[in-house]
């Protein structure tokens, strides 16, 4: 038995089908599509709150940063949670911890409070409930398809965030004009409707720890295994590089206000074209005679393209506004 079909529901508990006949992953499927849409409809909400606040570009990186830290300090002992205990648990409770800071967020904007430090408190917040999320979500997958499905099942599951990521800046911002309080409701329900989604999951991920297993060695296991694979060191670094450098889209609010006068409809317009390279991502995803490597470099390219928009903004805007003053 291999350690992937260790871990993976026994295959006589299903029955043959498409995808979409296994209830928990149905389940599982909209919970997280749900909860991944509210992320980043929200990030929009907050980063243009922040700013109009603020009116200081300082503060956005604050926004990304509070949200980071608890990441980075957790993310060992997250993935150490996930294999111990039930991971729907953890996926529920993470997401009705989001909702609570969702409602916190309402809370402060029908305040109308003026002050930044309660924002990033809840971003605080927010980022240990995300920081427990991720891990648990993605080792609840190989539970709820059979092995000959769980590749079928990822590109399912990596599609739908794609998704996500692309309509919830544009469904945020749309949310947004209509007050700032509106998109922290919506995505409140939607954060409460995932935790009772990942509540209602059957499958069952309580994993007892091996007898004398050392704690330290535990919770470093999962850095072992990828030092020792470099092909899944090298996905990771490509990856890691391509979304640290993918963060100047936090900088959306002030190009919008302030470059290109657009406001936040504009703003949520530029923000959901970023993530077009990911289509092209995921269309390689599903067509398996496609080359790896070529679809890998014409997806870097398309990232790295998109990024330098930014800075081609920046330059025609300036060299219409001098030939104005001229």
């Amino acid at each position: 038995m291999t350690p992937l079909e260790a871990i993976v529901r026994p295959r006589e508990s299903f029955e043959s089908g498409s995808l979409l006949e296994f209830r928990d992953f149905r389940i599982y499927l909209g919970a997280t599509f749900l909860a991944s849409l509210a992320v980043q409809a929200q990030s929009v909400a907050v980063g243009w709150q922040v700013y109009k606040i603020t009116s200081s570009p300082l503060s956005l990186g604050y926004v990304g940063l509070v949200q980071f830290l608890p990441t980075l300090a957790l993310t060992l002992h997250a993935g150490a949670a996930a294999d111990r205990h039930d991971r729907r648990l953890i996926m529920s409770a993470s997401a009705l911890t989001r909702a609570i800071t969702a409602g916190t967020f309402v809370a402060l904007s029908i305040a109308k409070v003026s002050v930044i430090w309660p924002f990033y408190l809840t971003l605080a917040v927010f980022g240990v409930a995300r920081a427990f999320a991720a891990p648990a979500a993605d080792s609840l997958l190989p539970r709820l398809v059979p092995v000959s499905k769980f590749a079928d099942a990822v590109a399912w599951t990596s599609s739908s965030g794609q998704i996500a990521i692309i309509a919830g800046p544009a469904f945020g911002g749309v949310l947004y004009l209509f007050g700032p309080a509106v998109p922290y409701v919506v995505c409140g329900v939607f954060f409460m409707i995932s935790a009772i989604g990942s509540f209602l999951i059957h499958a069952r991920s309580e994993n007892k720890p091996a007898a004398g297993a050392d704690r330290l060695q535990t919770l470093t296991a999962g850095i072992s295994y990828v030092r020792s694979h470099r092909v899944v060191l090298g996905a990771i670094s490509l990856d890691l590089f391509a979304v640290l450098f993918g963060g100047a889209a936090a900088l959306l609010p002030i190009y919008a206000r302030d470059i290109l006068y657009v406001g936040p409809a504009g703003a949520v317009r530029r923000r959901s074209a970023l993530p077009s390279s990911a289509l092209y991502s995921e269309d390689c995803r599903f067509a398996e005679t496609r080359e790896p490597r070529c679809c890998v470099r014409r997806t870097v390219r398309l990232r790295h393209n998109r990024i330098r928009s930014f800075d081609q903004l920046h330059s025609f805007n300036h060299d219409v506004g001098w030939r104005g003053r001229c």
